[in-house]
């Protein structure tokens, strides 16, 4: 992927695969064989389309499929069916089955390695915090319940051995941030990614796997996304 969408050179070339993919739908292919083709090949980091900014990379490095798939398949209109089109945005449901080598032979080694990075780095690592914020409320029923910072900041530091406030301090200020506490979707996403980095540099290593196997196991029952990238 390049640069954000900013320019005529990076914009032509996201429309160009928007009609690459439209033309493979009109044909007759399964829009979702076309959409992993289409994300082998998109060009653009960010973009800002239609009143909207689309961050497709996280600290470059982690791939956001389905920012990718709203934008095509917005643009697909009804070419894709309404009801495919929110099961998989919405609940990640596919059309179709794929094994890892038939992903990985669409959408590229590459991409698949960055789409891998979102999964385990920002989808999992929100997981583990929240299965671990759902143990934190289920030993405290029945006695004085402490407010939500308190749990998430017990949470924090069971996970991460720092509080919330500690890690988005550094957080900030590795990424340069202000000390604003709004944060953006992108900067929510980066600093679940930020964590990931920061829990594999400063965890032991049996924890990271237990903490994982944790977290999907916990995808699995609280939510559609599956234990797995596709």
């Amino acid at each position: 992927m390049t640069e954000s969408a900013s320019s005529s050179g990076p914009t032509t070339a996201v429309e160009e695969i928007i009609g690459c993919f439209k033309s493979s739908l009109i044909t007759g292919k399964n829009w979702y064989l076309a959409l992993l083709e289409a994300v082998k090949n998109w060009p653009v980091s960010e973009e800002h389309f239609d009143g909207k900014d689309y961050h497709y990379i996280i600290h470059d490095e982690a791939l956001d499929l389905l920012q990718i798939a709203e934008r095509l398949l917005t643009a697909a209109g009804e070419l894709v069916p309404e009801d495919e089109k929110i099961s998989f945005l919405f609940r990640n449901k596919t059309p179709l089955q794929l094994n890892k080598e038939e992903v990985r032979e669409l959408m590229g080694e590459q991409c698949l390695g960055q789409h891998l990075n979102f999964f385990y780095g920002i989808v999992v690592e929100e997981a583990i915090i929240q299965a671990v914020e759902e143990a934190v409320r289920k030993e405290e029923q029945g006695l004085n319940m402490r407010n939500e910072t308190a749990i998430i900041d017990e949470a924090y530091n069971r996970v991460y051995e720092a509080s919330q406030r500690t890690l988005l301090r550094k957080f900030r200020n590795d990424m340069v941030y202000g000390t604003s506490r709004k944060m953006t979707l992108k900067q929510l996403k980066e600093f679940s990614y930020w964590r990931f980095k920061y829990r594999l540099k400063h965890c032991d290593k049996a924890r990271i796997a237990s903490d994982t196997k944790k977290a999907l196991s916990w995808l699995q029952h609280n939510s559609d996304k599956p234990s797995e990238s596709p």
